[in-house]
């Protein structure tokens, strides 16, 4: 994954909350206060800020693979990082172990609306939720089994997300292809904490929504909504 912060405003173009943590809620049934695409609000060196939108990093050599003790947290041959809840037994250490706090435990029975129900359970969409288990941003691997972009990519309206194959050494972000290894060398490309060694797949172009018309000063982002919790009759959360 490719994200460009020159092309990401925290959606305050479109006045509403980052578009991409709301598409990931609404397509995987993401129980409050889960966040598994979370838009920080950064500082910039020379004054203003930055908006930076943060799945989980689906790490080449991932903490949390390296400490399950279950193996309920495995590589995909694709390489995305995928969580088994019908294995996990909540012990958390792969929280305790993330570097980029990207895990989430389910405290309590989800609330669910009533289509999730329906659902058959898969480490590829994690839902239904299991009560007393770790779930996590997963690449939405089922989606692009099909050709789909991830929910993320799919929501953001301006195109900031790119998703691709290193192998393959392409991406798009539904408008454009590029050449993604050009792409980042070209645009001098990052990635979050390298300094670690977990070699992380997702990569970020500098910027803070120059592209889009932002400036750096226009401080400030809508808080996250989880529309679909409005549709659940008696839908409650946990403070996290």
């Amino acid at each position: 994954m490719v994200i460009d912060l020159r092309r990401c405003d925290g959606c305050q173009s479109v006045g509403k909350p980052p578009q991409c943590t709301a598409a990931c809620i609404e397509g995987h049934f993401a129980p409050a206060p889960m966040e598994w695409v979370q838009v920080y609000e950064a500082g910039l060196p020379g004054g203003g800020t930055q908006f930076i939108p943060t799945p989980c990093q689906n790490c080449q050599n991932a903490p949390c693979v390296n400490v399950c003790p279950v193996g309920a947290t495995f590589h995909t041959p694709e390489g995305t990082v995928l969580i088994d809840q019908q294995r996990c037994i909540g012990c958390r250490i792969c929280m305790e172990a993330c570097p980029y706090d990207r895990r989430f435990f389910n405290w309590g029975t989800a609330p669910q609306p009533p289509e999730a129900l329906f659902m058959d359970y898969s480490p590829e969409h994690q839902s239904p939720a299991i009560r007393g288990t770790v779930m996590k941003c997963d690449f939405c691997p089922d989606m692009a089994r099909s050709g789909r972009l991830p929910y993320c990519a799919q929501g953001c309206p301006n195109r900031a997300i790119y998703y691709g194959d290193l192998e393959e050494d392409v991406a798009t972000n539904g408008d454009e292809v590029v050449r993604l290894s050009r792409f980042l060398s070209e645009n001098a490309a990052y990635r979050l904490k390298e300094e670690l060694g977990t070699e992380p797949r997702v990569h970020y172009i500098p910027g803070h929504g120059e592209a889009v018309g932002r400036s750096a000063s226009r401080k400030g982002r809508k808080p996250t909504e989880w529309p679909w919790q409005e549709r659940r009759a008696g839908a409650t959360s946990w403070t996290r």
